[in-house]
């Protein structure tokens, strides 16, 4: 790569609002190519683990234990991004102790989990992958034993709240009791808790943006982007990865910048795929964020143009129709908005690219994260 372009990609990322993390210290040595990023065993101990809480939570009643099981239900049938990114670190950094990585993917899996559940709760939506979520699920419970509407909701939204704190409880519990030095266990927790405290700064910039009468620019949309995903799903895993095999602190500060940059780039997709998406792919509604108002790269782009007065007119209506949601689609695309956010992923793509070129990383575990940078912007789901 050009050596000017470094500088440019870093001025380019503090322009954006990301700034530098905390790093830990030590560093180890004889790191070992990446190899199976997601094991199995993280599938297995999270069975084992919702296996023995269903049998502890019959002790306190039915419903309870129908509750840890459709908080299975909930952490099942992702893709599992945030254990692969701790692996990749971890592994791509000379960590070599299956376990604790393991113990550590776990915790990053449940944090989702939970983020998701309190997410649908937040949004009031009904369904998480393509099926019922967890207050869909005890609203049908409820009902089932006779409750009237209002009682259904409110067994719902108690169960989602509930399930999304048990799984929080259980992220920070698996950290807390690793069995590695007292040091590097706390620099886990910061990390852990660095990416609860910013996720739910950006939950609630995502709430007041939607809400709002002026919607945010774009340098405005992607710091909420940031916050509310790319620090707990990109940044975090990595750099927890990175602090577990005991890396420096120029390549842990090389992987979180990667991962806030990446992260963005995955969400802006995400975005794009929540209005343009198929859904028998996606398994989300094409029109569900056009209703909601959902404040993104696509709507801040359409905001700037003569076509954000019939766009604005219809975003944020719950009664918009799919044939509604057609039309909104077609003035996205015709005002560029849809190209310009797929540039907007395309240009942090190679932001997070330059940072893994700017540090002295193993090349095995640039490669892996150069080649998921690029399916960030490039994926269909």
């Amino acid at each position: 790569m050009d050596p000017a372009a470094r500088p440019r990609a870093r001025r380019r990322v503090r322009a954006v609002g990301v700034q530098p993390v905390a790093r830990a210290a030590g560093a180890r040595a004889g790191a070992v190519p990446v190899t199976d990023l997601l094991s199995p065993s993280v599938d297995e101990e999270l069975r084992a683990f919702f296996a023995d809480a269903r049998t502890r939570a019959g002790e306190y009643g039915q419903h309870y234990a129908a509750l840890w099981e459709s908080l299975e239900q909930q952490s099942s049938g992702g893709k599992r991004i945030r254990p692969k990114l701790v692996y990749a670190a971890y592994q791509g950094l000379g960590g070599d102790d299956r376990h604790v990585a393991t113990r550590v993917a776990i915790a990053f899996e449940l944090l989702h989990t939970a983020f998701l559940i309190h997410d649908d709760v937040i949004d009031r939506d009904t369904v998480r992958r393509g099926a019922p979520n967890i207050a869909a699920r005890f609203a049908g419970r409820a009902r089932a034993h006779g409750a009237d509407d209002r009682a259904c909701e409110v067994w719902g939204e108690t169960a989602a709240v509930l399930a999304g704190d048990l799984a929080l409880s259980r992220a920070h519990r698996e950290i807390a009791t690793l069995p590695v030095d007292p040091d590097r266990r706390a620099a886990l927790l910061d990390i852990l808790d660095r990416a609860v405290f910013v996720s739910a700064a950006g939950e609630l910039a995502d709430v007041v943006h939607a809400g709002s009468h002026h919607p945010p620019e774009v340098a405005r949309v992607v710091a909420t982007l940031e916050q509310k995903t790319a620090v707990y799903s990109f940044e975090c895993p990595l750099t927890a990865g990175a602090v577990l095999a005991g890396a420096g602190d120029g390549a842990i500060g090389a992987l979180a910048r990667y991962g806030r940059l990446v992260g963005v780039a995955f969400q802006i997709t995400d975005d794009i795929l929540g209005v343009f998406g198929d859904p028998a792919i996606t398994g989300k509604s094409a029109a569900s964020d056009l209703r909601e108002g959902k404040q993104t790269a696509l709507t801040a782009h359409a905001a700037t143009t003569d076509a954000w007065p019939a766009i604005a007119s219809r975003l944020g209506d719950p009664d918009l129709d799919d044939e509604g949601a057609d039309v909104m689609r077609q003035a996205l695309r015709a005002c560029g908005a849809l190209e310009a956010a797929r540039r907007l992923a395309d240009e942090y793509v190679t932001l997070a690219r330059y940072e893994l070129d700017a540090e002295d990383l193993p090349a095995a575990l640039r490669a892996e994260l150069g080649d998921l940078a690029q399916r960030a912007a490039e994926r269909a789901r």
